[in-house]
């Protein structure tokens, strides 16, 4: 058994120690955390939905209609017809013959891997996947071959040195990338993928968790961005993983493909056979989020124009910021302790930006990961540009003896 209290002194004394924020009201860019309203720059709420009234409205009414719990799994007496009509919209919106719910992000990636793979399976994925591909592929007893971020070279080494055994299953070659890279803001090299998937018989899957909503003239993802859609989409990414939880504004999330995977998936995916399902007052707030998001342009108008607002003045003012085109926007500050005081310095000014550290990120990479919602205002930008101006360079010595205790993932 781990030493409980040992690991935690040493989080502590890393500066890696993790503590919850209490939220009380609605998500939005100026939430009141830890009873004071912030300005803040950190949620995945990046179309302003989560407090939408017609959200809420659709969430109110569903509870009313079909009360609050699922009651029981997909495959018992759980599925029901809000879910239903929730896929049929989400297939539509993307062009895929079919989707399938679930609970959460992480449960999607832990099942879709898991039923595709197996003992035998070589299971190739990008280094900066997020957690949840990562542990999918440790679930499914494949093998893991991990290439370096966005190296392409590399991926196609990799695979030519990969051989189909006897007794491998069906699957073969599964390729596994994030679309936008969760803290990097960044946009995998999704059609080299597809060509090197479609060149060795390997399966691509893409996990769109923080592009479908936002990327592409209707919303439709970092595929959609890259000049994919309709049937070339479903043949270059035939996996294809998107969310509820973030532009949609609700909880939960899905996977769309072809009628057979889904219906395979359906079979075999363990995440998905052994819970309960999602209450169907959530489906009905998350298709009225779909149409929001799909039909109010403005909204990824709006975002895209802070973006490049921000991205504008951090030039100006010197600022070292990932190549990133989505909401995503990381200030890179290199070692934990400078990560640390830049967060506490623009706390300590009103405005809630985490630090994200190892091991969510690799060692010299700690960073501010600033995210901006179409909730947000230009003013809010140029306040919050205003004050980075005016990041701290050096510790004092009382800032020393007191390090920040910070919200990060």
């Amino acid at each position: 058994m781990i030493d409980l209290a040992s690991e935690l002194t040493a989080l502590r004394q890393a500066g890696l120690y993790r503590q919850r924020r209490l939220l009380s009201g609605p998500q939005g860019v100026r939430p009141r955390i830890d009873g004071r309203e912030r300005l803040a720059f950190c949620s995945n709420d990046y179309l302003g939905l989560a407090a939408h009234p017609a959200v809420i409205e659709a969430l109110r009414d569903g509870a009313v209609r079909d009360g609050v719990g699922s009651g029981a799994s997909h495959l018992i007496t759980g599925h029901h017809q809000a879910h239903a009509a929730l896929e049929d919209a989400l297939a539509a919106f993307l062009g895929r013959e079919r989707v399938l719910l679930f609970s959460t992000g992480y449960m999607a990636n832990l099942g879709v891997i898991q039923a595709l793979c197996g003992r035998g399976d070589q299971l190739l994925a990008d280094r900066l996947n997020h957690a949840s591909l990562l542990d999918g592929a440790q679930l499914s007893q494949a093998r893991l071959r991990r290439y370096p971020h966005a190296d392409t070279d590399r991926l196609k080494t990799m695979l030519g040195s990969t051989h189909r055994s006897a007794g491998q299953s069906a699957g073969g070659h599964l390729i596994v990338s994030d679309g936008v890279f969760s803290m990097d803001g960044d946009l995998a090299p999704i059609p080299a993928l597809a060509t090197i998937a479609n060149a060795t018989g390997a399966t691509l899957m893409i996990d769109d968790a923080h592009g479908i909503g936002i990327l592409g003239a209707q919303g439709r993802g970092s595929l959609e961005h890259l000049g994919f859609d309709g049937a070339d989409a479903q043949t270059a990414v035939p996996v294809l993983i998107g969310t509820l939880g973030k532009a949609l504004g609700t909880v939960g999330a899905f996977v769309a493909g072809s009628a057979e995977l889904i219906e395979y998936l359906i079979q075999r995916a363990r995440s998905y056979l052994y819970t309960t399902a999602l209450p169907p007052a959530l489906a009905r707030a998350s298709l009225a989020a779909l149409r929001i998001a799909a039909h109010e342009h403005e909204r990824r108008d709006q975002l895209h124009r802070l973006i490049a607002r921000f991205r504008a003045g951090a030039e100006t003012l010197g600022l070292t910021l990932a190549d990133s085109p989505t909401p995503i926007q990381p200030l890179m500050a290199g070692d934990i302790d400078t990560a640390l005081r830049w967060s506490q310095f623009l706390e300590d000014n009103g405005i809630l930006v985490t630090a994200i550290r190892p091991p969510t990120v690799p060692q010299g990479t700690a960073r501010l990961r600033i995210t901006f919602s179409a909730a947000h205002q230009t003013g809010d930008v140029d306040r919050l540009l205003e004050t980075l101006a005016r990041l701290p360079k050096r510790r004092s010595k009382k800032q020393q003896q007191q390090p920040a205790a910070l919200l990060d993932h």
